[in-house]
């Protein structure tokens, strides 16, 4: 008789069964599959700061604000329903993996359809969302069917599966009946609230049945942050087209040196900065705190997203295609980066709960920086130069906490008990 030799059945991939996954297993960290379908958000989020872009650059900014604030709840929402589903039932059997693949090919046809997204709110006729709800109706198929599987194979939390079931599957429909019927614009936008609150309540009313799932705090935290890395790399891609467009317009120039030390510091401070967050250690004391951290995290990346377009646009101005001035351009990209530290703020207050007066030196400083990138812009200063001006916005935060900041985080997590 052939015995199994040991450790295989941690090698090969047959049906398992759906249990939870325990909360505070230790080393928990992002999977190859979840890596690889992290990826697929690298081409959403490439079309939606496009699109964004070339919006902004022709003037078009309420088609531009309304098409990327609904592209960028799309693609961060389908991420999430993913993710938080992974970290509390990811068996990695051959069935979750052939599921994943599934909503991964969702993802690229969402991707597909932002474009003409954005194009019918530009045109002002109709909201064109056919091939985006194509997306979620070929992902949610799929997500639906993983969880009636953990609601049949996980009896202890059934109710809170089902409950995730009933509320995907109503909204799910209400996005379907959006492009059934030809609403006008303004009435699909109204009916596209109601379906975005069904959906961000779904959650909140799973997880409070019977204890709600088994996520894992420092495994959701990680897969936050990997998802915020995949929306820096639009920054990095903004500063490939603003350098390209100031070597073409100069060949190699100073302005061209400063505008890449002016994307790279711009998109390494950004980074910086979103790493200061305590997320999976305040989520494993307090996973209560989950719901306006996880939710709040979608304005944050979303301007990382913003901030990538507004290089794109800088590169439009300095080759002379953008039919904006100079102010609007350092705007398009002031304005994302604001509130991109404006949000870590937010959520670091709402973290730790505690009021620290540093805080408030930080964002006066960072205000200023601003303020001046601003100035220079209404100076006639080069676009180079207040793309550099515009960099130590992050910076202030970043040599802010590493004089003393993360001495008063300590402290307030210490009174936190996280």
């Amino acid at each position: 008789m052939t015995s199994t030799p040991p450790g295989s059945e941690t090698l090969h991939h047959h049906i398992r069964r759906m249990e939870g996954r325990d909360p505070h297993e230790a080393h928990r960290v992002a999977t190859p599959l979840e890596l690889l379908f992290d990826l697929t958000f690298v081409m959403a989020f490439g079309q939606a700061a496009s699109e964004f872009a070339h919006a902004l650059a022709a003037g078009q900014y309420m088609a531009a604000i309304l098409g990327f604030g609904f592209a960028s709840f799309a693609i961060c929402w389908a991420w999430i329903n993913f993710s938080w589903f992974a970290s509390a039932f990811d068996t990695d059997d051959w069935i979750y993996r052939l599921v994943t693949m599934v909503q991964m090919i969702g993802v690229l046809v969402l991707a597909v359809g932002l474009p003409r997204l954005f194009a019918s709110i530009e045109h002002g006729a109709h909201l064109d969302n056919s091939v985006v709800v194509l997306g979620y109706v070929i992902m949610r198929v799929a997500l639906l069917s993983q969880w009636l599987r953990a609601a049949r194979q996980d009896p202890a939390r059934r109710n809170a599966c089902l409950t995730y079931v009933i509320a995907v599957s109503i909204a799910q429909i209400g996005w379907v009946a959006q492009i059934l019927f030809d609403f006008s614009l303004s009435v699909s936008f109204a009916l596209g609230v109601v379906l975005l609150l069904i959906e961000l309540a779904g959650p909140m009313i799973a997880e409070r049945k019977e204890g709600g799932t088994p996520w894992h705090p420092h495994h959701i935290a990680e897969r936050y942050s990997l998802f915020a890395i995949i929306a820096l790399g639009e920054g990095v891609v903004g500063t490939v087209a603003t350098l390209s467009a100031a070597v073409a317009e100069e060949g190699w120039s100073m302005d061209a040196a400063l505008v890449a030390i002016a994307g790279m510091g711009l998109t390494f401070g950004m980074w910086w900065v979103y790493y200061m967050l305590p997320s999976g250690r305040v989520l494993h004391a307090h996973r209560e705190r989950s719901f306006v951290w996880g939710y709040g995290q979608m304005v944050t990346v979303a301007s990382i997203v913003a901030t990538g377009a507004g290089l794109h646009v800088a590169a439009y101005f300095i080759e002379h295609k953008a039919e904006i001035g100079p102010l609007a351009t350092v705007l398009c990209l002031a304005v994302p980066v604001g509130i991109f530290l404006g949000s870590i703020y937010a959520l670091y207050y709402y973290l730790v709960r505690r009021f620290d007066p540093f805080h408030i030196w930080l964002l006066i400083a960072t205000i200023a920086v601003v303020a001046l990138a601003v100035i220079a812009a209404l100076s006639g200063v080069e676009m180079a130069v207040c793309l550099v001006i515009l960099t130590f916005a992050p910076a202030v935060t970043v040599i802010g906490y590493e004089i003393h900041g993360h001495r008063h985080q300590a402290e307030a997590l210490a009174e936190d008990g996280s």
